[in-house]
Formats: C-alpha cells, structure tokens, sequence
C-alpha cells in the first residue's frame, strides 16, 4: 500500500482510518463501502472480499459514537454477571455462547460485572441512563425481578437467565430445575437412600423456588424424609459449607443423600462427608448440578447432571437479538432439560 496515500488519509500516526480512507484506496464509494461492510446482499462477494481486505490492513474500526449519532444504536450488547458466578468457568462458558451468535453480527458483547450483595439495580440503571448498549443480558433472576420491571417500562430489550412469575412477558431461558431435583431425588430412592438433603440458592431467587417444588414433590412420591440444610445455601463460602457437611454427617441420623445445585459446593460437601468418615457410593450418594463436566473426572461416584451454560449464552444471545428486530416476548422463551451425564445400572 502506498505510504503517502495512508499519511494523507489520516492512516498513520493518532489519526483512525474512515469508510472515506477505504473508499479512496479501493475505488469505490462511501456508500458501497459502507454496504459491503455491513455484508448487503446486494454487493458482490468479490467486492466484499476487497473492501474487508483493505479494512483490515488499515486497522479500521467504525466508530462507535459516530453509528449511534446516525442510527440511535450503539451496536452493543451488554451482558451482567454477578462476580459470584464466576466458579468453574461460568462466566467464560456464557461469554462464549454468546460470542458464537453475535460473532456474525454488528454487534459487540461488553461484559458489566457486579457484586449481587450490593444493589443489583446498579449495572442496569446505568445502562439505561447513559444509553450504552441496545439490548441486555440479565442472570440471578428474582420472582419478582426489579430489573425486568424498569427495563421493560423504559423498552430496552432485555433477556433473562432465568424465570420471573411477576405477570411480565419477557424473553428468557432457563434450566428446569424443578424437573432436576425431581429426578434427583428419583434416582437416590432407587439407590435406596431415605433421608435427603437439598443445597439450594438462596431463597430471593426464581430457582430455589422450581427446586423445592420438584424436591418436595418427590419426596412425597417415593416417602423419603427431608434432613434440613439449615441456613447454608450454595451462596455459603464452600469453607462453611464443607464444615456443616462434616457436621451433618455426625448426626445421629445423618443424610445418606445429598441434591446440590452447585458443582463447587458439592466439591466442598464431598470432602465433608470424608472428613466424618463416610464413604461416597457407600453410605451416601451425592447427586449435583454442573455447569462444566469435571466432578466425575475427579470423584466418578457422584452422580452428575450438566446445565449447557454454553448454550443456554447461545439461547440468551438469539433470544435478545429476535427482541431487538421487534420479535414478541412470548416468542423468545426456552427451558432446557436436565442432562445426565453418567447413567449407572442402579439408575
């Protein structure tokens, strides 16, 4: 490439190259630039081919102000994650689904991560006071959500990581976890265990509510009994949650099965139970939730059931776009179903 011509197009130096900068150093028109970029289906596939050519070796990037200025869009999905979801590669699973859909797309994700111990409205007040992305990204959802509500009052397109029950119609996708914990406590009853546990979220959100619904259904299904986990939840630091497991496993009458619905705690529940003794697969079966297929890998006697994080951020991320092009809420809503990644012969 001619190195006047990228000095005097403003390609060298502090200066960023523009769709006029393309256009010159291909012979084409702004306009056909723009389109070509943009992958019109009415500019030829050699045209394309060559305008991204000599975008990329200029480095050109739209800007981004300008685009919003023109089109009220800011190209941009923002996706809020809790810092606490970041055990056993959450976070990164949800990033990459979600990238694998808006990888063809103009748009870009902007990860906002927050502390749900603080207000949660935070993040989302932000977005929409400064303007700063067109379409969100929620997870951690309540029954009834705040955030759903404001941002559907102030029509920004959103989508949930979960359910609401709060009467709203909104785009989501969710786990049943009322169908795992059924199916949990299904399979320890066939393992002829009779006194469960449960290590589940803590009670302001959506699922705790499905779990203990699918829990205490089965329960009265099969006739088992229900040892109480107390005030530890899958939001207890897994140090205090390993400490109640190794006391719950002194008890007189001690849990021989144990539901968790997080892979990391069940990690710090296991090493409890060995601490007090007990044996797993011998006198107590631990069935857990896991968003990455790694517990059998470690510990072959838990019985596991993997929640595909990955697509349900491919979900999420096709779910806002269809909202985004005005498709109805009702529209955009999927439960995936529980996967069990090792089936024994007792199950």
């Amino acid at each position: 490439m001619d190195e006047d011509k990228r000095r005097s197009f403003g390609t060298i130096g502090n200066q960023r190259p523009t769709l006029k900068t393309i256009a010159y150093m291909t012979g084409l028109g702004i306009t056909t630039v723009s389109r070509a970029l943009k992958d019109a289906p009415d500019i030829g596939a050699d045209t394309k081919e060559r305008v991204r050519l000599v975008a990329g070796q200029l480095g050109y990037h739209p800007n981004r102000a300008g685009v919003r200025l023109r089109t009220g869009k800011t190209n941009v999905i923002a996706l809020v994650l809790s810092i606490e979801q970041e055990l056993m590669g959450f976070s990164s699973q949800m990033v990459q689904g979600i990238s694998e859909v808006l990888g063809g797309t103009q748009y870009h994700l902007v990860l906002t991560p927050h502390s749900f111990e603080k207000d949660p409205m935070v993040p989302v007040r932000y977005i929409l006071d400064t303007g700063s992305a067109d379409g969100v990204i929620i997870s951690r959802i309540e029954p009834d959500d705040p955030r759903v509500r404001l941002m559907t009052e102030r029509n920004l397109p959103f989508v949930t990581h979960g359910r609401t029950s709060m009467g709203i119609e909104h785009p989501y996708h969710d786990f049943d976890n009322t169908a795992f914990a059924y199916q949990a406590v299904e399979r320890l009853a066939k393992r002829g265990r009779r006194h469960i546990c449960l290590l589940a979220p803590q009670s302001r959100f959506a699922y705790y509510t499905h779990s203990r619904i699918g829990f205490e259904r089965a329960l009265a299904d099969f006739g088992l009994s229900e040892v109480p986990m107390g005030r530890i939840t899958t939001e207890t630091s897994l140090e205090d949650i390993r400490a109640y497991s190794e006391k719950l496993s002194r008890l007189p009458q001690p849990p021989d099965g144990i539901i968790s619905m997080s892979g990391s705690a069940t990690i710090a529940i296991a090493s409890g139970l060995e601490a007090s003794g007990r044996k797993l697969g011998r006198n107590v079966d631990i069935v857990s939730k896991q968003s990455a297929e790694f517990l059998n890998w470690i510990r072959p006697e838990i019985l596991a059931v993997n929640e595909d994080i990955r697509w349900a951020g491919r979900e999420l991320a096709k779910a806002l776009l269809a909202r985004i092009d005005g498709a109805a809420p009702e529209l955009l809503q999927s439960v995936s179903q529980p996967e069990w990644s090792i089936k024994s012969p007792q199950d």
